[in-house]
């Protein structure tokens, strides 16, 4: 039998003798959303999926989160698709990768203090940016004096708005900070890039924990996809740790990024990979990553 994921419409072959007696839940491959196996939600006929919300982090730094926000949110407006890319990283990067320098962004909508017209900026085609910077220090300040319901800050504010576009990547800052916990709370799919570097396994083994302790307050948000970033074929010690990755978590683990000068020289323009150098390895490995992440292998063909 077929089954369609209502939420990003990717299609499996199911083996009906395989699925358990009583069985009346599926969880997509390909985005982790759990819907009925039986219900009108599984067909053709479903109805518009609702945004997906999806977070890029790893609480080690210098693992290509905010490269892989930026390319992957462009990469997807590219195709098509409307993105709101959202950085809750006090160093506001996001803004200067893509040559941006927005008056307002994320603390003013989440205070309140400009409307959401006035704080998301059109960045390309398809894709607009709530920027982040040093103010955000501000709402972890107030995150931090709620007696009840800080966690869940981010998603108040986000919520409203996300209704006009198809995905929302939000950039997080290395640590475990409130913001990362407020990520957690409002995103359902997770991108971790890992370095490959053993230092970085270690990183990603502390995450998980970190992650499964915020799964049992919130179990929709789940890991979804680990993204191996800095392969360099000059070197024996990446492939062993992609070995690696690949026997611990098998299906997860995404097509690496593969190490790219371009990649590092692009945000020196303000420019995206696709955009600075659309025929290299950084463009065409990120290509992919929006391939899987959409579900659909026919993009830029």
């Amino acid at each position: 039998m077929k089954v369609i994921c209502p939420q990003c419409k990717k299609e499996h072959n199911v083996d009906e003798s395989k699925i358990p007696a009583g069985a009346t839940v599926a969880q997509c491959r390909a985005c982790g959303h759990r819907f009925p196996l039986f219900e009108p939600a599984a067909t053709q006929d479903a109805p518009k999926p609702k945004t997906r919300r999806i977070g890029v982090t790893l609480s080690k730094g210098g693992v290509g989160k905010t490269t892989t926000s930026v390319n992957l949110a462009a990469g997807l407006a590219l195709a098509g698709f409307k993105v709101l890319l959202v950085d809750t990283d006090t160093q506001g990067q996001a803004a200067y990768l893509l040559g941006m320098k927005p008056k307002a962004g994320l603390t003013e909508l989440v205070t309140g203090e400009l409307p959401p017209a006035e704080t998301i900026v059109q960045a390309r085609e398809n894709l607009w940016l709530l920027a982040g910077g040093r103010s955000l220090a501000g709402i972890k300040r107030i995150i931090d004096r709620k007696d009840f319901g800080g966690e869940l800050t981010l998603c108040e504010a986000l919520t409203p708005i996300e209704k006009d576009f198809d995905f929302v990547i939000v950039d997080t800052s290395p640590g475990w900070d409130p913001l990362t916990v407020n990520v957690l709370f409002y995103v359902y799919e997770l991108i971790t890039p890992v370095s490959l570097e053993v230092m970085t396994l270690q990183g990603l083994v502390e995450f998980l924990k970190s992650l499964s302790s915020i799964q049992k307050y919130r179990a929709d948000v789940t890991l979804n996809y680990i993204l191996p970033t800095f392969l360099d074929k000059r070197i024996k010690n990446p492939d062993a740790i992609l070995d690696r990755l690949k026997d611990l978590y098998g299906e997860y683990v995404c097509t690496p990024i593969r190490y790219n000068v371009r990649l590092s020289e692009s945000p020196a323009y303000g420019k995206t990979i696709f955009e600075y150098a659309p025929g290299s390895h950084g463009s065409q490995d990120y290509r992919e990553l929006v391939r899987k992440i959409a579900g659909r292998p026919d993009l830029f063909a």
